[in-house]
Formats: structure tokens, C-alpha cells, sequence
């Protein structure tokens, strides 16, 4: 583990405290509004849910985990020598990035044959994206962390072009309210994913406080990724349910 001060010690701990706190809140609140939209959609909300939930439990282990690598004494932070565990991160995102991207497909309201070929595809090139990844990121040397980074990067390109492109002729049997949030949802997805490569490099700059940067960026990426991107999904079934003549029972 690196030395870090109070400073950056305090500022991943309380990100950690946050984004905690943040997946809580839209677990609940993703939960909460099931009976607000049509039963067409309410599965898309389960998962929105579940997505926040897992990711969670997650942030709570690698609280754990990193509290148990320092010791501060007088706002003195010293390393345990006990190991960060960078797994939970790939486990918690193994089990949502998936997820993620069904919700989309879910809220959708496609057939089923679409619903499934879709889901199916997507899900396993995020499933692959982010198993490639993981032996960069527990790499000793830069190089190895740039050849699996890089690797990783292939089945992010297709599912960039999938949601491009591979989801237009979807799109267009929308209701005119929610092809907007739509693709703000698949640019939400598209901008997000795109900062988690960014803070994958961060390391290999070399300069000091990387492990900081990398904890915090990947903590915002989160956020955006699965709290803000499931406001969204909220929003579209809402606004698909109201287009349909739903009425809240």
C-alpha cells in the first residue's frame, strides 16, 4: 500500500462514506416507487435496485479493507501491511455491469426474441470487459496493466456500438416522450464506462497519490454509472407508464 496523509486517507474514506450512502439511497429509492409505473417496467426497476444494492455491499468491504491497511494515530497514517482488496471492486462490477445494461434493454419494453438476443449480447461483453481487466489492474508492472487494459477495451468498443447503433431501429418504436431520456441514459452509460479506462491508466503516469485518484475516480464513476443512470431508468419507465394511461393503484 502506498503512504498516504490524513488528507488523502480522509478523502478516500469519506468517498467511500458517500457512494456508500448514495447506493443506499437509490436502492431505496428505486424500491419504493415499483407501484409508480406499470408492472411492463417494474422488473427494469427491481434491477435498478438490485444494481445499487450489490454495489453497496460492496463499498462497505472495501471500506473495511481499506481502513484495515492503515492505522492513524494523531493524524498519523501508517500501513498495516495488510493487502487492499481490489477484487471486491471487480466482483461488484462482474455482478452490475450486466445488470446495468439489461435494465436499459428491460425498460425498453422490446419482444422478448429482441429482449433476449440484446440482453444476452450485451450482457456478456460487459462480463468480458471486465474479466480482461482484472489482471491489469493487480499487475506488478505498467506494461502488463496496459496489454489487459487494452484487451479490455475490445468488448467496451461493441457495446459503445451496440448502444450507437445496435439499439436505433429500438429506439424508434419508443414513445416520442422518452426517446430523449433514453439517449441521455445511453450516453450516461457511454460517458460513464468511458472514465473507468482513464482511471485504469491513472497508475501508469507515475506520479504520487495514484492509488487516491484511482479510488476516488472509480467511486464517481460509480455514482454516475448505477445511481444517476438509474434515476434515469426510473424516469423513462415513468414517463413510458404515463404515455401508456397507467394510473398509479
Amino acid at each position: 500500500m502506498e503512504n498516504l496523509t490524513f488528507g488523502e486517507y480522509s478523502l478516500v474514506f469519506n468517498a467511500y462514506s458517500f457512494t456508500f450512502a448514495t447506493m443506499m439511497a437509490a436502492t431505496i429509492f428505486s424500491w419504493l416507487n415499483l407501484k409508480t409505473v406499470s408492472p411492463h417496467y417494474r422488473t427494469a426497476l427491481i434491477i435498478t435496485g438490485l444494481v445499487t444494492f450489490i454495489a453497496a455491499y460492496h463499498y462497505i468491504q472495501i471500506f473495511h479493507s481499506f481502513d484495515a491497511a492503515y492505522d492513524v494515530v494523531n493524524k498519523i497514517v501508517t500501513p498495516t501491511g495488510k493487502t487492499f482488496n481490489v477484487a471486491y471492486r471487480y466482483v461488484d462490477w462482474l455482478l452490475t455491469v450486466p445488470l446495468l445494461l439489461i435494465e436499459l434493454i428491460l425498460v425498453m419494453n422490446l419482444s422478448k426474441r429482441d429482449t433476449a438476443r440484446k440482453a444476452t449480447s450485451l450482457g456478456i461483453a460487459a462480463a468480458l470487459m471486465i474479466i480482461l481487466g482484472y489482471p491489469g489492474e493487480i499487475a506488478a508492472d505498467m506494461q502488463t496493466r496496459f496489454i489487459w487494459g487494452t484487451i479490455s477495451t475490445i468488448p467496451f468498443l461493441y457495446i459503445v456500438y451496440a448502444l450507437f447503433f445496435g439499439l436505433k431501429a429500438s429506439l424508434d418504436q419508443q414513445p416520442a416522450e422518452a426517446r430523449g431520456l433514453i439517449k441521455a441514459a445511453s450516453y450516461t452509460v457511454i460517458i460513464a464506462w468511458g472514465f473507468y479506462p482513464i482511471v485504469y491508466l491513472l497508475p501508469m503516469l507515475g506520479f504520487n497519490g495514484a492509488h487516491v485518484a484511482v479510488e476516488i475516480g472509480y467511486s464517481i464513476a460509480d455514482i454516475v454509472a448505477k445511481a444517476v443512470f438509474g434515476v434515469l431508468i426510473f424516469t423513462i419507465a415513468r414517463t413510458k407508464s404515463e404515455a401508456d394511461g397507467y394510473v398509479q393503484v
